[in-house]
């Protein structure tokens, strides 16, 4: 891979991989070159690359049964296209347990932590873990750095953080740690300086969840020990009784490896849909006649709104909502459904506005804006491996 100061950020999801090099321009990050590999494991999977433009300079038909094979192949068509060996890499690591809640170099005691906090996440840790030993076999003598969406959530208070356990098992680190951190970072750096008091966030994807911006602080969010848990996701239940998981147990059979099947990858928009997670396909089978696909976005949308709610309670009102994420960005379906119950907090929305995925997309005399921004966690990744860098 000849500029001297670009930064490596690789971003790994369950069945993609991210990646883009960064360079400094007037004190700001920019992206060089970034591309995706998806899907990882398929039959046929597409890996594309656009430059900073955001031309397509590269688009192949691969195919890479694991995350190592994705990032070998991007590290290659990166050097081809003229990428310099970059001064680091920058990680997202979805969990970093309890000891790891700020962004960091990478070392042998981090990487400690990191294997023993497994458990805490253990279809994102080990996947991560296997990554970084690939980058540093595939550029080796380059430091590395990691990023953890846990890390943005570290200041919410204790009252939010806290589940209703003994103290024995809080003891063990069970407590509300929120995601989506990076996504969620990013927001606050596209409103700064201005960010309003009291802001909601929506990061609706695959992956859904929501945070409650006090001056641009998180003090509350959806999501808790795990991803799995708050409003319903692609696949993922969202918060559910935990007497449903004892009744599978006991009637069931069904032992930890089966449940975390279901609350993870049978459940959510999917599991409801009886097929589909992609939203503009339940959309499409909704307006066919399906009564599931309904069913699927109503449950969705309307645990979203709740939410919502319960955060004008927590922040005391609602200065701003922001959707960001796939479907935050792109659904005009889901975000008036969201936003249809919320009229008492000032949101009223335009319909072309939102038809359109305008930025803003109330109506002039709405007296809560409701905003459309994409996030940007690779950029959030290239500014903290830069800073850490730097020391």
């Amino acid at each position: 891979m000849s500029d001297p100061g670009a930064v490596l950020v690789i971003n790994s999801g369950s069945s993609s991989l991210k990646f883009g090099l960064y360079v400094e321009q007037a004190g700001q990050e920019a992206v060089w070159f970034k591309g995706s590999v998806s899907p990882i494991g398929a039959e046929q999977a597409r890996l594309v690359v656009k430059d900073g433009a955001g031309k397509q300079v590269r688009a192949v038909d691969v195919r890479h049964p694991s995350q190592e094979d994705a990032l070998r192949e991007a590290v290659r068509h990166l050097s081809e296209l003229g990428g310099s060996r970059p001064l680091a890499i920058g990680h997202r690591v979805v969990h970093g347990g309890p000891h790891l809640r700020q962004h960091q170099a990478l070392t042998p005691e981090v990487m400690k932590a990191l294997e023993a906090a497994t458990h805490f996440a253990p279809l994102h840790i080990p996947a991560a873990l296997q990554l970084i030993r690939a980058a540093e076999r595939q550029c080796p003598g380059l430091p590395q750095f990691v990023c953890f969406d846990t890390a943005f959530h570290a200041t919410m208070p204790e009252v939010a953080s806290t589940f209703p356990l003994p103290r024995a098992v809080r003891d063990q680190g069970v407590q509300r740690y929120g995601f989506h951190g990076l996504s969620y970072e990013s927001i606050v750096a596209r409103l700064a300086p201005q960010v309003p008091a009291r802001t909601v966030v929506a990061h609706l994807g695959n992956g859904a969840s929501l945070v409650a911006l006090d001056h641009g602080r998180s003090v509350d969010t959806s999501m808790g020990f795990t991803p799995t848990g708050g409003v319903p996701s692609g696949t993922r239940t969202g918060d559910l009784d935990p007497g449903v998981l004892l009744f599978l147990m006991r009637t069931g059979g069904m032992g930890a490896e089966a449940l975390e099947t279901l609350v993870n990858k049978d459940s959510g928009l999917r599991g409801l849909s009886e097929g589909t997670s992609d939203m503009q396909a339940l959309t499409r089978d909704e307006e066919a006649g399906s009564a599931a696909a309904a069913l699927a976005v109503d449950v969705f949308t309307r645990g979203i709104a709740k939410t919502v709610g319960a955060y004008a309670a927590v922040l005391g009102g609602v200065d701003l909502l922001v959707f960001t994420g796939g479907i935050g960005e792109n659904s005009a379906r889901v975000r008036q459904d969201v936003c249809a119950t919320l009229g008492h907090l000032g949101i009223r929305l335009e319909a072309q506005r939102n038809e359109a995925s305008a930025e803003l997309i109330t109506a002039d005399a709405a007296s809560c804006p409701v905003r459309v921004l994409p996030s940007d966690e690779e950029v959030q990744i290239a500014r903290h491996t830069r800073r850490l860098l730097r020391g």
